[in-house]
């Protein structure tokens, strides 16, 4: 069996990887495509070496099909199409007591802190797993994860129809936060640094402004008659826009953080406090964001054909991560298995 890993100092490579049969309440997948995001390019990059352990096969965004599954698994068959909702929680912290499970005290991030998809068979509990329609291509239910995030972001703002939304980073996440704000009734205004997705954003219908040959807050204050953005969502994890999202809100406006910051950064808090503003952090997904995610890309909300700009084998993992790297690509995907477009 064959997978990517992350084996230290930049380098990805092909190796193998074992054959593992799912035990008491497990199921292998036969994965079809993966896709790629910051999170595996921070791994790749050696950000995250004091957690993982190398080599290390990464990779959480995907679609498969089930193979095989272990013993007291009675709710999936083998050839059912399904994602992973690849998260693992305790039960018995504050937060999941609390009801917040998704950001357990003791959460294990499948992909980050165990073994990914980045392997032609992986191995994952079967309470994971979420069921796909028929009729959504397993190629474009790689993107299933990374909406789930852009709706869990939604739905964290509290936008309402109507509102104004700027985002800050016009990368995967923050065209797909774009694209489920307007879908909630939004109008949107993206904040973009590369030309290419400048291009691709406003050829979808979104209004977008070049941070680094306009000053964005006057851009917002024109946009917006002079009140300001009722929610801005920072999904750049850049400094500058952390210092820039609160002069871009509304009084008693919302800020959401999206991105990773890797470094502690400087946010004008007395914006905050003389504006009345709120500042939220969003942090990967429910359940119930996934299960809307699934809904939206099967309806064709979400842009599919635009954001999947690549599609390369397994064997170039390599090099579709050094593309991702380069900042211009939106998202790409990799095919690792022979699940793909024969079981679409």
């Amino acid at each position: 069996m064959t997978g990517a890993a992350y084996t230290g100092s930049g380098s990805v490579e092909i190796l193998d990887t074992p054959d593992r049969a799912p035990a008491d309440g497990e199921v292998e997948v036969a994965v079809a495509f993966c896709g790629l995001c910051g999170t595996d390019l921070h791994i790749v990059h050696g950000t995250m070496d004091a957690r993982v352990t190398t080599p290390h096969v990464f990779g959480h965004e995907m679609s498969g099909v089930v193979s095989r599954v272990g013993v007291g698994v009675d709710d999936w068959q083998v050839g059912a199409r399904v994602t992973v909702m690849p998260l693992l929680w305790d039960g018995t912290c504050a937060a999941c007591l609390d009801g917040a499970q998704h950001i357990c005290q003791d959460l294990t991030f499948i992909g980050v802190d165990t073994a990914g998809a980045l392997q032609q068979r992986w191995v994952v509990p079967a309470r994971t797993l979420m069921a796909l329609p028929d009729d959504l291509p397993l190629r474009t239910a790689a993107l299933v994860e990374p909406t789930a995030v852009a709706v869990h972001d939604v739905r964290r703002s509290e936008l309402q129809v109507g509102d104004r939304a700027v985002v800050l980073g016009g990368g995967p996440i923050g065209l797909l936060i774009a694209t489920v704000a307007r879908h909630a009734g939004a109008e949107v205004l993206v904040s973009e640094v590369d030309p290419g997705r400048r291009e691709r954003i406003a050829s979808l219908g979104f209004a977008v402004v070049d941070p680094t040959s306009a000053d964005v807050a006057l851009e917002v204050d024109r946009w917006t008659h002079g009140v300001g953005a009722d929610v801005v969502f920072e999904v750049s994890g850049a400094a500058a826009a952390v210092r820039q999202s609160t002069a871009l809100a509304k009084v008693r406006g919302t800020i959401v953080v999206v991105a990773i910051h890797a470094a502690p950064r400087e946010v004008d808090l007395q914006r905050v406090f003389w504006r009345e503003l709120r500042l939220l952090g969003a942090r990967v997904y429910r359940r119930s964001d996934f299960e809307r995610a699934v809904t939206l890309l099967r309806d064709g909300v979400v842009p599919a054909d635009a954001l999947i700009t690549a599609v390369v084998p397994l064997a170039e993992t390599a090099r579709a991560v050094a593309e991702l790297s380069s900042g211009s690509a939106m998202k790409v995907l990799v095919e690792v298995g022979d699940a793909g477009e024969a079981t679409a």
